[in-house]
């Protein structure tokens, strides 16, 4: 890889191998993921996804491999400063108000807490204004996602890592979030998301990345992809790059 292309490289993932003691999980994973792009990681339940993203973290160590994040490694307290992470299973602390969770979250990167960048954050992905002083115990999980989105978002943050972004959503609330999203992408940021909802990946993804029995099956476009597979949609051009697998997994 030149200087420039490491310049203009997000992640770099290079042959990442993973074992929780019962087998490799993940082995020999390589890709990047460039600087400004909506990069989408495709596969099933329990084939490595959020595996590889603790890596990334830095939450976990990798067997095998290494994982930079704007040229530093995945462990590096700099580079963890720049990465905004949403799980999952996202739950808020019960006991404060979506303000108090964002003015929190904003203080974690030292960022400057304004109530107003909250509200209009708020007011696009439908959040209720009044709903913001409740506190999240009383949230629908719907409302408890968006929080946590919105408080990713604001921190700033040049890299965002998504894990399912869309759980809990309405079909409403997805379009405003993917055009949330596509406004990130637009202020210079990164963004890495999971997804299940794979007419997502399709819509926003710049480029795609199909993760099955270990290892990487493609990378690529959606729509290089789909000719690749010579399907219309993108979730039968996944399940038709994966229907040659062995491997059986928990759904």
């Amino acid at each position: 890889m030149s200087i420039s292309e490491q310049k203009n490289t997000a992640i770099s993932i290079h042959n990442i191998a993973a074992d929780y003691g019962h087998g490799r999980v993940i082995d020999k994973v390589s890709f990047d993921v460039m600087t400004g792009e909506t990069f989408g990681l495709m596969g099933l339940n329990g084939v490595g996804k959020t595996t590889l993203i603790k890596i990334m973290l830095g939450l976990m160590e990798a067997t095998e491999g290494h994982i930079k994040v704007f040229g530093r490694q995945s462990l590096d307290p700099e580079a963890k400063k720049k990465i905004a992470y949403l799980p999952e299973k996202f739950e808020p602390p019960p006991f404060l108000n979506a303000l108090e969770f964002v003015n929190f979250s904003l203080k974690l990167y030292q960022r400057p807490y304004k109530k107003e960048d909250v509200l209009e954050a708020a007011d696009r992905v439908s959040l209720s204004r009044p709903a913001l002083s409740r506190r999240v115990g009383t949230y629908s999980k719907g409302m408890r996602q968006k929080t946590g989105l919105i408080g990713t978002w604001l921190t700033g943050c040049p890299l965002l890592i998504l894990d399912e972004p869309m759980s809990g959503l309405d079909p409403r609330a997805r379009v405003l979030v993917k055009d949330e999203i596509v406004a990130c992408k637009k202020r210079g940021m990164t963004v890495f998301l999971s997804s299940h909802i794979l007419a997502d990946m399709d819509e926003i993804c710049d480029r795609v990345a199909v993760i099955h029995d270990g290892g990487i099956k493609f990378v690529g476009t959606p729509q290089e992809l789909k000719t690749k597979t010579g399907q219309e949609y993108l979730e039968r051009a996944f399940l038709k790059t994966i229907d040659t697998s062995a491997r059986v997994y928990d759904s």
